[in-house]
């Protein structure tokens, strides 16, 4: 059953790790969200996350907080090894789940998460949160519109260089780490949203560090309609992290895809490119080789992911990420991890 718009989804926290206190941040400003219990592994965690965070109630075993009767949804943010269990457990306990990217570790599992949510009649989504903010919507309207020509080619980028390697979960394979699961699902769903179809090819070159996952990786993927896209992504690199989507007649050039700001940015970038063998005079403003065009939203990122999967609650809209988009991202990811031997 839908709930009125008045009443506000209360929301129970899977983990304490860094991307939990992010979302929770991020949930504070949410007109139709609450954050009610938070659960750990670890009593002090729990409760020291509910301090910090003003969280109503704090338990220190998973299942204490699934039988918890104040609780509505659940926000998995566990290792990507835990997702498809505890995911399909609050399930059946009558919960609504938005799990952490990739949902799962494979196509398999997503297939059987999603099962379950039509079986028991809840909601679960994949918090891929750049898909809530306007910044996404308006890139995605602005090549929708032809303003770049026929689209041809998507590049993107994310990396980062950690040394912090002993008990960090990207480093283990049993956790589901690497940098392709952990950065390069986030390429994998641009690619994929832009394209607006399923890739029918694929290449992978991945580094592995010694743990045995990958620490950087470079790939390509290429889709039906003649679009390419090249994707590096990783743990041992620095990069520029953006995203560049190329047409017939310009680019757009997203300085922030993963997580803009509530004042964001895109340029977009018209005829030929810039010289190469002297200064360019450019032109920026409307209409200009050069456009800078501002995008301005009405909240946090967290909160902007909070209210979308409200929304899919409380008023039966479609989740940002669908059931079939993130099969198919989680499709995409085996088929690069058996190219590159990272299974």
């Amino acid at each position: 059953m839908l709930r009125s718009m008045s009443t506000r989804l209360r929301w129970g926290i899977l983990g304490t790790g860094n991307i939990a206190r992010q979302f929770v941040s991020g949930l504070a400003a949410s007109p139709r969200c609450q954050v009610q219990a938070v659960a750990s592994r670890k009593k002090e965690s729990a409760h020291a996350f509910a301090m910090a965070n003003y969280v109503h109630a704090s338990w220190f075993t998973y299942e204490s907080l699934l039988k918890d009767q104040e609780v509505d949804v659940i926000y998995n943010a566990l290792p990507n090894s835990l997702h498809y269990e505890w995911t399909i457990k609050s399930l059946r306990a009558g919960k609504h789940v938005l799990c952490e990217k990739p949902i799962a570790m494979n196509a398999a599992q997503a297939e059987e998460m999603f099962d379950v949510a039509r079986q028991t009649g809840k909601v679960l989504a994949e918090a891929f949160m750049y898909r809530s903010h306007p910044l996404t919507h308006a890139v995605q309207a602005a090549v929708g519109g032809g303003v770049i020509g026929e689209l041809r080619l998507i590049r993107t980028s994310f990396c980062f260089r950690t040394t912090r390697i002993a008990g960090n979960i990207r480093f283990s394979p049993q956790l589901g780490g690497g940098g392709l699961m952990d950065v390069g699902c986030y390429c994998i769903s641009y690619s994929r949203l832009f394209a607006g179809e399923e890739p029918t090819e694929s290449t992978i070159a991945a580094n592995r560090h010694p743990s045995g996952i990958d620490d950087l990786a470079v790939g390509s993927l290429k889709f039906p309609g003649g679009v390419l896209a090249s994707f590096t992504c990783g743990m041992s690199a620095q990069a520029d992290n953006a995203a560049y989507i190329c047409g017939t007649d310009g680019f757009i050039e997203v300085p922030v895809p993963w997580k803009p700001a509530k004042e964001s940015t895109f340029v977009i970038g018209r005829g030929v490119p810039p010289k190469m063998d002297g200064p360019a005079k450019v032109q920026v403003g409307p209409g200009a080789q050069r456009e800078v065009v501002r995008i301005s939203a009405t909240d946090e990122l967290y909160g902007l992911e909070a209210d979308d999967f409200a929304a899919a609650v409380m008023d039966g809209k479609t989740p940002a990420v669908s059931a079939a988009d993130s099969i198919g991202n989680m499709r995409v990811l085996d088929q690069l991890r058996r190219l590159g031997g990272l299974q």
